[in-house]
């Protein structure tokens, strides 16, 4: 483990029984407090942005967010929300999907996409993979393509990973750390 990933994961604060009982919740807070622990969590994933040649940020409401606008100005890049269902003015894509805990959908506005743009999908955690599907799927049907999805903290416990395989269509899936 680097010094980096031992960085992170020390900022992390396992909450027991939330939003559920049996659910081991992975709080970002205090990781978001600290300037120096966010700042390297920040210039680890514009790194990867960058690397793979992003042109775009995607960042995935709500905890997405959070990293994913400071991340595309680190990087250089234009930043596109991806909001819940009836959030966003306009006209809008949605894609409904399933989370561990129940169903919902998501929005991304297509006019922000375009044929040129190379996409990263920036989120906190990959537990069973459905937001980052739905994202993928949004992404691609905005006519963008997909320069790969980007996490701060995969629960392999879940296997996320083992549902994008075909949704990624050979794009990265990058996570900084895993627990």
């Amino acid at each position: 483990m680097t010094s980096t990933q031992e960085l992170l994961l020390s900022r992390i604060r396992d909450v027991p029984d939330y939003p559920k009982p049996g659910v081991m919740f992975k709080d970002i807070t205090p990781l978001l407090a600290d300037p120096e622990a966010f700042t390297a969590l920040t210039d680890a994933l514009a790194e990867l942005c960058v690397r793979h040649g992003a042109t775009k940020v995607v960042g995935l409401e709500a905890r997405g967010f959070i990293l994913a606008a400071p991340v595309a100005i680190r990087a250089g890049l234009g930043f596109i929300p991806v909001r819940k269902a009836g959030k966003l003015p306009g006209a809008t894509l949605s894609q409904a999907y399933e989370l561990e805990y129940g169903t919902a959908e998501m929005e991304i506005h297509a006019e922000d996409l375009a044929a040129d743009d190379r996409v990263m999908i920036i989120d906190d955690v990959l537990a069973t993979g459905g937001t980052a599907e739905a994202a993928l799927e949004l992404v691609r049907r905005a006519g963008a393509q997909v320069a790969g999805v980007a996490v701060l903290m995969e629960l392999g416990f879940l296997n996320g990973r083992a549902r994008l395989e075909g949704a990624l269509k050979g794009a990265p899936l990058e996570t900084l750390i895993t627990v």
